[in-house]
């Protein structure tokens, strides 16, 4: 069985793409409504669960797995959009390969532009470069090509520090192990420290791309400095040094 969780805060427009690709391939679809307007016109025959306070989005998804009951759980964004035969591939090789805890699709922008979804976990030099000003002077896609993986775009299975959050299918029996998600992410990191944790229990985390997933890679923390995004994003990267300080000294 195949849960499928959808989080959707402002995102109803997007839910009329994703949701009918998503529908027909899962066992359960739960939406979750963060704020008020975000239900889907059209659930596909999903169940719809309305927020009465916001929650951040890695709660949203603990909510959601709560909820449901499939061995095997999809989390995909309101604006990712499976292609046919993408959700049942990876489903496919999680069962194959009993140890994948977490396993992802290929990436492509709604242009067809491949997106560098496959990453590997962060450093604290790293991390300092690409969420500051040294961006402008040490562009992150030309000076760390290794951390995006640019020098391979592998056209088979392969393994995975960890993998964009834009679409992913997770095995049950490891968010139980794991505790789920870390609520206390608010937004963004989430996936990084799930992925970790995976890695420190022994899961295996697999890129699959013969699954492809169309989503929009909007970068919004890449283009501007001072949001209320990039300060999310410095507590979730303090959060994580926090709770995994032996990264500090790693790679």
């Amino acid at each position: 069985m195949i849960a499928a969780i959808v989080i959707s805060h402002g995102h109803r427009a997007e839910l009329a793409d994703s949701l009918p690709a998503v529908a027909p391939h899962v066992d359960e679809l739960v939406v979750i409504a963060n704020i008020p307007g975000s239900e889907p016109e059209d659930a596909c025959g999903g169940r719809v669960i309305g927020n009465p306070d916001p929650l951040s989005y890695a709660a949203n998804l603990n909510r959601g797995i709560a909820e449901t009951s499939g061995e095997l759980v999809l989390v995909n964004n309101p604006d990712a959009v499976p292609e046919p035969g993408a959700i049942a591939t990876l489903a496919e090789f999680m069962a194959e390969h009993p140890r994948a805890g977490i396993v992802g699709p290929q990436l492509l922008d709604p242009d067809g532009s491949w997106q560098p979804s496959r990453r590997s976990f962060p450093t604290v030099a790293g991390t300092l470069v690409r969420r500051t000003p040294l961006r402008r002077a040490f562009p992150p896609l030309e000076r760390q090509r290794a951390h995006y993986n640019l020098d391979e775009r592998p056209a088979e299975p392969v393994e995975a520090d960890w993998m964009l959050g834009g679409s992913l299918l997770l095995r049950r029996a490891m968010l139980d192990e794991l505790g789920g998600y870390d609520a206390g992410f608010r937004m963004y990191g989430e996936e990084i420290d799930l992925a970790y944790r995976a890695a420190q229990a022994g899961w295996e985390r697999w890129y699959v791309p013969q699954a492809v997933v169309r989503h929009r890679w909007d970068r919004l923390t890449d283009e501007r400095f001072l949001t209320r995004r990039t300060l999310w994003h410095w507590r979730s990267v303090l959060r994580y040094v926090r709770k995994h300080p032996e990264t500090l000294f790693s790679r």
